[in-house]
């Protein structure tokens, strides 16, 4: 008996046979491809007897016949649409027909199924039926997670529009279908969020702070488009919510986000979703800088539209491989069951592209097993073949890198690079040519440096191993441990000239035709620490010379340099002909001389141009900023400290110490010996010396963090002193759930007092301090009626925080004594004060009165700190939109160093201020100290950034200080004190 006659008569029971045929005869010889209607006639049937018996059969049939998959599948709409039917056993038979064909079908055929699902999820459809249909999905994350994946932008917006139904089994049943395919989107980085997102779908209100939360994610992984379709939904609300912040936010995990998708075509689905939502924004929103933000974001996309477009000509879709197969079959007029087996193998050959599934073997099981059944085995493969010939064309993408060049190739890598938890670049190509010398440029936190060290590191990926392409890192610095070596001993003592065996005269053969001659200006033998930092660098490029590098990787090689030591590097490096060079430089004049061509990091991709710096400048105008200060946007502003009561002058002492000793209590030997200083409004002053001579100890006693043993600390009791410690984060390490602009607002909420400021040891109250505070102290009043003095003996429990200036121009305090019920209005001059023990509490009330004096120039609110974050370094994006423990660390000594600005201090102390900032950053810290109208103390390391700054030097010497009228130091010898502890 045929198909169709068993079809005509069918009942249960009849499934197991016709499975049979179908595979003994296949689906078309068997008639199973030209009677599909008439198997799904009978699962329609309102005669619940055939409607089982055709529901059996389809169950069947996908379990048993996996060969007839392509045409089974036409059952799936109906058998769903019979959750509805009045019979119990069809209401039984119904899903389990649905779930054999889900479960049975190719996996690559996933997407095949949806179109039967999607038709019956609109609410006009019966509850139950859409129910069916939701629950069909999560059985895809069993048999074939990564297609799944792949089929996210289609499902996402179907089950999130059932995920606000108000039938609680929808809901569910949608709810279970999203959980169930946010398991296979494969990226670490927002797995955890996953919770967050599905609870942003139901709850509209927990947006903003599911928002801020995902602010703080830190992208590292490709994003790619399972991943782009859970986040997608959470950021078109984002988009949409009322407050500014949140649509900010939204723009720029937007723009972030984008900047990761690797391959363009994975955020094409979801571009017109996003752009118009973004440019709306752009247009609306009243803020300049969001709206700016904003404006970015849209700016990003269209580029990356740009890209998908463009890929998208290039890459199949399913109507450019059913052509492919009609002509690889050669049956151009196909209809009927060989139709619907083309089309159906379209969709399983695009979602093998798009996962990269493009094997032989891969093909030949997925798909010419599709054609068997209408043709011989060897007309099956041979088309597979063909097609998937024509699929991988469609996939390569034509390289932008037309350069015609004989050169040989030294490196041709692809690479993502991060630093701590930054992606600074992210799947980026890098090809490098022999004899060529490359700028690198990049702005701001790009990471140039960190990516030639790391090539030097050998920890790029695919970048040859230094064993077969020698690369020298180009740097002048010189160990503390090295500094006693002479010129020629710090060279050979260089591991790698070690390994090479060069002798002591080749070495110095190669050091005099840079300069080193023992009549020249720097001699070979004299040691190292006598060089300036041009012949520090000259001596570094006589090491580099010496190793025979294939690439030198030079970090601001002209640093230091006079115009003749400059013209020399060039002569240098253009006369290397088999040396490849990778520079940065500030120095545009190098770049233009020197460079063959430009790579350039922009939006986490190393893009190459061939030309000099002039000619990229002319396709790229923005990178004039990055080799003149006037020319960048980065400029810091410090408010400015307004007068003192009592002080007219500039040059009036604001802090003094006089002949102070300190010993670490584990020391025996003082760490300072009878130092002498003081700082005043005028004051430019570095702080220089060797690790351990005891800068930092003298700072922290000039502000009152601990007490010498002998000697007098003095500060005038209204001045303001902001002080950025070494070790500045224990400030806001508590406090890191705040924003940048949240924690300034809390420390400085109380009437201006900074709660943050240190519980310093010059503030404790010491045993015999106690003693006479508790000892009744005899104290004068003249009576105002009859103008007699009376004497009475009183001990004052408690300064009260007032303070007034007498008659004589001395300050008077507010107290209260020891039984007293009158809680104020009894003050009492500082002279007496001082003798009864209070002295550290009058310096309290000092601090209190000079902070909040502080705080009625400017209100503490939230525009009022944000600009200020902003005059301080930090953008209003980390500033008020992200909390402290998503910040980078240089980032948060900005939020210290804008914290310890807010009540215009009048002295800023700086310890190590260049530890954290870059170049740029500290030409912004330079500009606003030059502005600064108050004091400056700053101890670092950096030459260049003291010398332009400070006219005094304080020169620290194992605990000896020398001030001197320039901050010379570092460029002259290191004396060694013998005999000296040093910490």
């Amino acid at each position: 008996m045929s198909l169709e006659a068993k079809f005509a008569e069918l009942s249960v029971g009849d499934e197991v046979s016709i499975v049979e045929t179908i595979k003994a005869e296949g689906i078309v010889k068997s008639g199973f491809a030209d009677n599909i209607e008439a198997l799904i006639a009978k699962c329609a049937s309102k005669d619940a007897a055939e409607a089982v018996a055709g529901l059996k059969t389809v169950q069947a049939i996908a379990e048993g016949a996996p060969e007839a998959g392509a045409v089974i599948k036409e059952c799936l709409s109906v058998c769903l649409a019979q959750a509805t039917s009045k019979s119990t056993d069809v209401r039984n038979a119904a899903p389990e027909a649905a779930f054999a064909i889900c479960k049975n079908v190719n996996p690559f055929a996933i997407k095949s199924l949806l179109p039967f699902i999607f038709g019956k999820l609109p609410v006009e459809e019966k509850w139950q039926v859409r129910e069916l249909a939701l629950k069909c999905i999560p059985i895809f994350n069993e048999i074939a997670p990564r297609q799944l994946g792949n089929a996210l932008p289609l499902i996402v917006p179907e089950v999130t529009a059932c995920m606000w139904d108000t039938k609680k089994q929808i809901k569910k049943a949608s709810s279970d279908a999203m959980e169930t395919s946010m398991n296979v989107i494969g990226n670490k980085d927002i797995e955890h969020m996953t919770d967050k997102i599905l609870q942003a779908i139901t709850k509209p209100k927990d947006v903003p702070e599911i928002m801020h939360k995902m602010a703080g994610v830190t992208f590292v992984q490709s994003v790619e488009s399972p991943a782009l379709a859970m986040v997608v939904p959470l950021l078109l609300r984002g988009l949409r919510e009322k407050t500014t912040a949140t649509k900010r936010q939204s723009a720029v995990i937007i723009d972030n986000m984008s900047k990761l998708v690797d391959n363009p075509l994975d955020a094409g689905p979801f571009l017109p979703l996003l752009l118009p939502a973004l440019e709306t924004n752009a247009d609306s929103i009243s803020d300049p800088e969001a709206r700016a933000v904003t404006e970015k974001a849209v700016g990003q996309l269209k580029r990356l539209k740009e890209m998908s477009d463009k890929q998208a000509q290039l890459r199949g879709d399913v109507s450019k491989l059913d052509g492919e197969f009609l002509k690889a079959l050669d049956c151009e007029d196909a209809a009927g069951g060989l139709l619907s087996v083309i089309k159906h193998s379209s969709i399983i050959a695009t979602t093998m592209m798009d996962l990269g599934f493009m094997e032989d073997m891969q093909w030949e099981k997925n798909i010419a097993s599709q054609f068997t059944p209408f043709f011989d085995k060897e007309k099956a493969a041979a088309a597979a073949e063909k097609v998937r010939e024509e699929a991988s064309k469609m996939l390569v993408i034509p390289d932008d890198d037309d350069e015609e060049d004989d050169a040989e190739e030294l490196c041709n890598c692809q690479f993502t690079l991060a630093y701590g938890t930054k992606i600074l670049l992210h799947n980026t190509k890098m090809k490098l040519k022999r004899g060529k010398n490359y700028g690198l440029l990049g702005g701001n936190d790009s990471g140039k440096t960190t990516l030639m060290r790391s090539i030097a590191n050998n920890q790029v990926e695919g970048f040859p191993d230094t064993s077969q392409v020698r690369t020298v890192f180009v740097e002048a610095d010189i160990q503390g441990e090295q500094s006693h070596l002479s010129c020629v001993e710090y060279v050979v003592a260089d591991p790698k000239v070690q390994a090479m065996n060069i002798p002591e005269e080749d070495v110095r053969k190669v050091m005099e035709t840079v300069g080193f001659r023992p009549d020249g200006k720097a001699k070979p033998d004299h040691a190292v620490s006598t060089l300036s930092g041009g012949w520090r660098m000259k001596l570094a490029l006589a090491r580099a010379m010496l190793q025979r590098a294939d690439i030198l990787l030079m970090d601001e090689p002209t640093n230091h340099l006079d115009v003749i030591n400059v013209a020399w590097v060039k002569n240098y490096l253009n006369s290397l002909t088999d040396v490849t060079a990778i520079i940065v430089s500030h120095d545009s004049g190098l770049l233009n001389d020197c460079c063959t061509h430009i790579l350039s990091i922009e939006n986490l991709k190393l893009r190459t141009f061939k030309g000099n710096l002039d000619e990229f400048a002319k396709v790229s105008p923005d990178i004039r900023a990055y080799f003149s200060l006037k020319a960048s946007s980065k400029t810091f502003k410090f408010p400015q400290p307004g007068p003192i009561d009592g002080v007219r002058s500039k040059g009036k002492a604001l802090m003094k110490m006089n002949d102070c000793t300190f010993t670490y209590p584990c020391n025996d030997t003082p760490t300072l010996f009878n130092i002498n200083v003081q700082v005043s409004l005028s004051s430019r002053v570095a702080c220089i010396g060797e690790n351990g001579a005891g800068k930092s100890t003298m700072i922290k006693l000039l502000v009152g963090e601990t007490i010498p043993q002998t000697g007098l600390v003095w500060k005038h009791p209204n001045a303001r002193i902001a002080y950025v410690a070494q070790h500045a984060f224990h400030h806001i390490e508590n406090h890191l759930g705040k924003t940048p602009n949240e924690y300034i607002r809390w420390r400085y909420a109380n009437n201006g007092e900074d709660k943050e400021s240190l519980v310093k040891d010059s503030m404790i109250f010491t045993d015999d301090e106690i003693k006479l505070q508790k000892k009744p102290y005899e104290i004068q009043f003249t009576d105002p009626e009859s103008g007699k003095i009376q004497k009475y003996k009183k001990v004052v429990s408690e300064l009260m925080g007032g303070r007034k200036s007498n008659k004589q121009k001395e300050y008077e305090y507010e107290v209260r004594y020891a039984g007293s019920t009158v809680d104020s209005g009894e003050y009492l001059p500082q002279k007496i004060l001082k003798k009864m023990g209070w002295d550290k509490a009058m310096k309290a009330v000092d601090l209190k009165i000079a902070q909040r004096s502080g705080l009625y120039i400017r209100p503490l609110s939230t525009k009022n700190v944000e600009e200020h974050l902003e005059d301080c370094g930090l953008d209003r994006e980390f500033g008020t939109h992200y909390r402290m423990s998503a910040l980078s660390g240089g980032q948060k000594v900005k939020v210290v160093l804008a914290a310890a600005m807010w009540n215009q201090p009048h002295i800023l102390v700086l310890d190590e201020p260049t530890n954290y900032l870059d170049r740029e950053s500290l030409g912004a810290l330079a500009g606003a100290i030059e502005t600064f109208d108050g004091g400056v103390v700053i101890i670092s390391h950096n030459n260049e950034f003291t010398q332009a700054l400070c006219p005094e030097t304080w020169l620290m010497d194992a605990g000896h200080l020398e001030t001197k009228g320039d901050a010379d130091w570092m460029l002259k010898q290191d004396v060694k004190i013998d005999d000296q502890q040093q910490i």
